[in-house]
């Protein structure tokens, strides 16, 4: 199955993301029902994993961590995540390049 995002016109990408905390440690580990998987060594007190996971998809995407919000989800392992400045085909390499790997 293939990452599921929407494209907006105000030059952001939102899509799911299942959010594994208390990892070995961050990373991208693939797709599962339409949403990236991502690891974080982060335990889920105090926003403590939504804020690692903000700062790994920063990171990931070349961005800065204050254009990515957590739109959705924000208490839950599943996630809809929004990213300004990043195009859909931007996210869907990443992630084409990951499942090679």
């Amino acid at each position: 199955m293939s990452l599921q995002l929407t494209e907006h016109r105000d030059g952001s990408i939102e899509f799911w993301v299942h959010l594994q905390p208390r990892a070995a440690r961050t990373e991208l580990a693939g797709l599962r029902d339409g949403a990236l998987v991502v690891r974080v060594q982060s335990p889920p007190v105090d926003g403590a994993a939504n804020e690692a996971l903000r700062r790994f998809l920063a990171e990931l995407l070349h961005v800065p961590s204050r254009q990515i919000a957590i739109t959705a989800g924000a208490r839950c392992r599943r996630k809809r995540v929004r990213v300004a400045g990043v195009r859909a085909s931007d996210l869907r390499q990443l992630t084409a390049s990951d499942a090679d790997d």
